[in-house]
């Protein structure tokens, strides 16, 4: 029997491992499952991933991926390339809370996945990098708007308020967040 070439096989595999950890957690995580969704041979997953955490890792770095692309979509950087520092911080507490929102408006579940993912790095040693690439890449494009430091303590803010969100099961205080965002960024003089 010819081997059959299928170039979206590794995206359909990590495409899986996301959806079985959105229904199961990472706990239902296993090659088989995997495989499974994925609809492919079991050999399939560890011939692309030898291991979990390999798994794993890509995961991450899709969601990572995901983010970034949405923080980028969001209009947050159209003022780049140009202008005074304090014109591009104008508003950015306000379009920052609206991200926010925007994304609790919409599907819960994704946000949940990513934060798992994200914290299970506490855990996995493996995904330690992975996780702070995400940090980093947050920070980076941040800090077109603002300074490195003010950047990293908006992001810092952000993760908190997803976490005490998703951890509680509460609903997202759009003006609590806009007035912490806007202290963050004058420095706290808001």
């Amino acid at each position: 029997m010819a081997r059959r070439y299928d170039p979206e096989r590794r995206t359909r595999i990590i495409d899986a491992a996301l959806t079985v950890i959105a229904a199961d957690g990472i706990a239902g995580l296993s090659h088989r499952t995997v495989a499974a969704e994925a609809d492919v041979p079991l050999g399939s997953t560890t011939y692309h991933f030898a291991s979990l955490d390999e798994l794993l890792v890509a995961a991450l770095r899709r969601c990572n991926e995901n983010f970034v692309q949405a923080l980028r979509a969001s209009g947050l950087f159209a003022e780049e390339g140009g202008g005074e520092r304090g014109a591009a911080e104008a508003d950015l507490a306000g379009e920052l809370t609206r991200l926010l929102d925007r994304w609790f408006a919409g599907e819960r579940g994704a946000i949940e996945l990513e934060y798992e993912l994200y914290l299970a790095a506490l855990r996995r040693p493996a995904l330690r990098p992975v996780a702070a690439e995400w940090t980093e890449e947050a920070v980076a494009l941040l800090s077109r708007r603002t300074d490195p430091e003010t950047a990293r303590a908006l992001v810092a803010l952000m993760d908190g308020v997803c976490l005490q969100v998703l951890l509680t099961g509460g609903t997202f205080d759009a003006p609590y967040t806009r007035v912490m965002l806007e202290r963050i960024v004058s420095g706290g003089d808001a």
